[in-house]
């Protein structure tokens, strides 16, 4: 599955479009995780336990939208993206979108 954030993909072209696709998560740090990255935050610099918890929200969010789209035939996504919300003040939102293309390669 060739996953791009570009409109067209490098040695192929777009055979079919499926439509949209995307794959949502939705995680909370958890108390011990909070109080742990609030003492960091009193120090400054980068909080290690929230850039941990993003990175994999995404990539489970990416895993997701390819589960999605295989679900549809597709082969590729085009034009991933990512969205990212708060809901509450413990739980963040992450969405990855693209659409969903089946592809062939460029002769």
């Amino acid at each position: 599955m060739i996953v791009a954030t570009t409109e067209n993909i490098a040695g192929y072209c777009v055979k079919e479009t499926k439509g949209q696709v995307f794959g949502v998560v939705v995680r909370s740090r958890g108390l011990g995780g909070n109080i742990v990255a609030m003492l960091r935050s009193i120090m400054g610099g980068e909080i290690f336990e929230y850039t941990q918890l993003l990175e994999e929200t995404r990539r489970h969010a990416i895993d997701r939208m390819v589960a999605s789209a295989q679900a549809m035939g597709a082969d590729g996504v085009a034009m991933m993206r990512f969205d990212s919300s708060e809901m509450g003040s413990t739980m963040t939102e992450v969405v990855a979108y693209g659409t969903a293309v089946t592809l062939t390669p460029v002769q």
